[in-house]
């Protein structure tokens, strides 16, 4: 089993996915421990006393109490306080995915030896991972201001051993002291020293780790949606001049040159995306056929244009990709701790916790991905339309006509997350409400933002998945109308992964809602991509 070692400042997206989603151990670099002790013990031997300087919630109150002084007697219940008065998080909890993503993520910011905990709450933090505890954290509650306060409260009570804090431990939801117990990672009381518990809530921490799962799931629903582009051309016997590469070349975006070559790539060698397929008239096609069939010469926008449109998507996630990478290796809690030269060390108040970067990254990845989603669903109207379609049987359906109605409402469906994507994509980022009297006055709702667009992730996953299924269905369908030609190296493959999962022209007696449900899985397991890939290799 994979093994990962963090130091704070090398942690990838791929690492952090491989023990969010794979189950990876993790590891804590030994640089980062002797780091994290000897300025440990600087603290301990130099400022553990009441006449040492004020420092903000190491022997201070927090927000506006930031001028009061704790007491080093209070220390400890200070922190314990500071996780329990922190603790209002509403909603449904945070996936357990994204709950092992948060304790890594913060465990690595501990380790860059910015932040000043014990080693033992970096210890506790990786024993739960490595244990399978995830902490129960409720997914609303956070401003993305002073990170992710309250959903950070929970995972710091179930670190600490609250008898308060829940957490999932091998698909069963029971208290943190009884998955303690029954993991043997420790003592179940785990006592929150000077710096500990503030250490532990401060920061975008959840947000980013939605942020990590959203960014990796959105590059590989673009991918997707290339293959489900691609089979769309190959259904409509579309005309391909628009992703000649001199066209992009003379408007040179790298995500529309990637686009137009990714699709050139994947119908290289189909001989139904030409003239000589395109004259032959299928039942269902209007057209005069008193007068000789000319050229298409151009396609409709949510054809022809895809190059412009996914482009912009593939060079949004460019940019979002860099920011979640300056994320995972920031360190984000506040007051921060630093070397000086000389020896010895100095805490330096700032601002690193704000999630401004986060909200408006996540902002731009819920428009790109809700606009992806739009050309989609328009492509999925236009295949079960005959008059739009140029001529794919009506509705896609097959058997008694009418007593078959076929697709028409599994398109309503997907207009219907279209229309809710469209929603959630308002950006939430420029919704700033002060608050904790005024002394937080901007915020960056950074929380929600990542929530949203991972939603919106979701829920064009299902869109494209959709396309990808009735693509298929209409090749089939038409197959025999087209004896001699023949689909691209690349949408052959994915068209047999689709068939070999779903089979042709079965939409009778039939529950649509299981094709939908496989149609989705195309995308959440990745099989037609990874089809597409050993038949053509790497195509995007």
């Amino acid at each position: 089993m994979q093994t990962v070692v963090i130091d704070g400042f090398t942690l990838t997206a791929e690492q952090v996915l491989a023990v969010a989603r794979g189950n990876a151990k993790v590891e804590l670099a030994a640089s980062s421990r002797a780091a994290l002790k000897e300025s440990r013990d600087y603290i301990e031997s130099t400022w553990m006393h009441d006449e040492a300087p004020m420092m903000y919630s190491f022997n201070t109150g927090v927000g506006l109490l930031k001028d009061t002084r704790i007491k080093v007697e209070h220390i400890e219940l200070f922190q314990t306080q500071l996780i329990k008065a922190h603790s209002g998080g509403i909603g449904e909890p945070f996936s357990e995915e994204v709950s092992r993503a948060t304790m890594l993520l913060r465990a690595n910011a501990f380790a860059s030896n910015y932040s000043a905990p014990r080693v033992e709450v970096v210890d506790r933090l990786l024993a739960f991972i490595n244990a399978g505890i995830h902490p129960i954290m409720p997914q609303k509650g956070s401003v993305g201001a002073s990170g992710d306060l309250a959903p950070l409260a929970y995972l710091g009570a179930a670190i600490a051993g609250f008898d308060e804090a829940e957490v999932m431990y091998k698909g069963q939801r029971m208290s943190a002291a009884e998955a303690i117990t029954k993991s043997e990672v420790g003592p179940v009381k785990f006592d929150l020293k000077a710096k500990d518990a503030s250490a532990l809530i401060n920061g975008c921490t959840a947000s980013l780790a939605v942020a990590v799962m959203a960014a990796e799931d959105a590059r590989n629903l673009l991918t997707d949606a290339c293959v489900s582009l691609g089979l769309t051309l190959e259904a409509m016997r579309a005309e391909m001049a628009g992703f000649d590469p001199r066209i992009q070349q003379a408007r040179p975006h790298p995500g529309q040159i990637k686009t137009a070559a990714t699709v050139r790539k994947l119908l290289k060698g189909s001989t139904r995306t030409t003239h000589e397929a395109r004259a032959i008239q299928f039942p269902d096609e209007l057209r005069r056929t008193d007068i000789e069939y000319t050229p298409r010469i151009q396609d409709v926008y949510s054809l022809r244009c895809t190059p412009q449109v996914y482009g912009p998507v593939f060079d949004a996630l460019d940019y979002i990709d860099n920011i979640v990478k300056n994320e995972i290796n920031s360190a984000t809690d506040n007051p921060l701790i630093f070397g000086k030269e000389g020896g010895g060390f100095e805490i330096i108040s700032g601002g690193n916790f704000h999630g401004q970067y986060l909200a408006q990254a996540m902002d731009l990845l819920a428009m790109a991905i809700t606009d992806l989603g739009s050309i989609v669903e328009r492509r999925i109207a236009r295949l079960i339309d005959p008059t739009l379609s140029w001529g794919l049987p009506r509705n896609l359906m097959s058997g008694l006509r009418g007593v078959n109605t076929g697709y028409p409402v599994i398109q309503c469906s997907m207009s219907s997350l279209v229309m809710e994507n469209r929603t959630l994509s308002m950006p939430g980022s420029v919704d700033s409400i002060p608050s904790k009297a005024n002394s937080e006055d901007h915020i960056s709702n950074s929380t929600w933002c990542a929530r949203k667009a991972h939603t919106i992730v979701q829920n064009t996953q299902y869109i494209v998945g959709v396309e990808m299924l009735l693509a298929a269905q209409g090749l089939t369908m038409t197959e025999n109308l087209l004896p001699g030609f023949v689909l691209g190296e690349g949408t052959q493959a994915a068209y047999e992964e689709i068939r070999k999962q779903i089979p042709a022209c079965l939409d009778g007696d039939r529950w649509f809602h299981n094709d939908v449900q496989v149609a989705h899985s195309f995308i959440t397991t990745g099989s037609v991509r990874k089809a597409v890939e050993a038949k053509i290799g790497a195509f995007v």
